[in-house]
């Protein structure tokens, strides 16, 4: 944002408004995080602002303060159209492209309210009054966190601002492990830990919360996985009935690509999930140095994301989509090879 937008949005700002705030589908540790940063803060301006998420969170973002006042458009259509309906300000979190949010898509290309996107993925839609698009940032909660300083409010950050921020940043850079981690938000941390933030207690909510279900549905995570090693990849499979063999939630196989990425010589990983009821299978890609696997999930998988990480999805059936990704590997094996 240039200052004449930040000018404007002062002003906008200055008085109270009808706001919503939207994430995508299937709602991750930064898209929750800083849906419910940026509510706390709006909050304090006396405006009137409702979270809706198109569906439901992972249990363990439940803790988070504010995740009780979420709507989920899934189960309140009805309500969450009426809100969007009659929003003045609609604020789009952690996405950039209306059909992430699922059946939501419509109502909100729709919409005449006045939209921001706060976002740091890459190739934005042009839907936006103002965007704040940075593919530099470790995550949208970073981003919020820049938003709030740069409007002059970081004074008003408090417990549950820091808290939720945190929560983000953390998921989203691995625990500070990613290559999106900077100096930059090492300080960010090291400022939300001041005002309130626990990080022992957020790690303890977010990580160490597994039911001995999620745990043996990671053992058979692991036995599924297969490496090719002249494309320096890893995959880890997982069939509708073995995810119902587990009482799989929503959450349970958040990270386990990482698992792949962490293999000795390994540069690509990916894990490709059977969802029955949506048709499709999930695929989640990881990778390391500069493979773009934002690029790959592009070009064959309807996805995208980042450089080191991307999502995607197939209308095949599982052993196709594998072989389909199995196939394609030859072409990269320059770049997966290219130390």
């Amino acid at each position: 944002m240039n200052k004449q937008d930040i000018s404007s949005i002062k002003k906008l700002f200055s008085t109270p408004k009808k706001i919503v705030i939207v994430t995508h589908k299937n709602p991750d540790g930064d898209a929750i995080g800083s849906s419910l940063g940026l509510f706390h803060y709006l909050m304090k301006g006396r405006h009137q602002v409702h979270v809706l998420t198109p569906n439901d969170s992972p249990s363990f973002l439940k803790w988070i303060p504010g995740n009780e006042t979420i709507l989920k458009y899934d189960s309140q259509k009805t309500t969450c159209d009426s809100l969007i309906n009659e929003a003045e300000i609609i604020f789009t979190l952690d996405f950039n492209a209306f059909h992430r949010t699922g059946d939501m898509e419509t109502v909100l290309s729709d919409s005449k309210a006045l939209k921001i996107m706060i976002d740091h993925h890459q190739a934005p839609d042009n839907y936006a009054t103002y965007t704040y698009s940075d593919v530099t940032m470790s995550s949208t909660c970073e981003m919020i966190y820049h938003y709030i300083d740069i409007l002059g409010d970081s004074n008003l950050i408090e417990n549950n601002i820091a808290t939720s921020l945190y929560v983000g940043i953390m998921t989203d850079t691995g625990s500070f492990r990613f290559p999106c981690t900077t100096s930059k938000t090492h300080q960010i941390i090291a400022s939300l830990i001041e005002k309130g933030a626990n990080n022992s207690d957020i790690h303890n909510q977010v990580y160490d919360s597994n039911s001995y279900e999620s745990l043996q549905l990671l053992g058979c995570a692991l036995s599924n996985l297969k490496v090719i090693s002249e494309s320096k990849t890893a995959y880890i499979t997982l069939t509708q009935n073995e995810l119902n063999k587990f009482n799989y939630k929503k959450g349970d196989t958040e990270g386990v690509v990482n698992y792949c990425l962490s293999l000795e010589g390994i540069k690509l990983a990916a894990i490709f999930i059977e969802d029955k009821q949506e048709g499709i299978i999930k695929i989640s890609l990881r990778s390391k140095g500069d493979f773009s696997v934002n690029e790959m999930s592009r070009a064959h998988f309807e996805g995208g994301g980042h450089t080191n990480a991307a999502g995607g999805k197939s209308h095949l059936s599982l052993d196709k989509t594998v072989e389909k990704f199995i196939s394609i590997l030859p072409s990269y094996n320059k770049a997966l090879n290219n130390d």
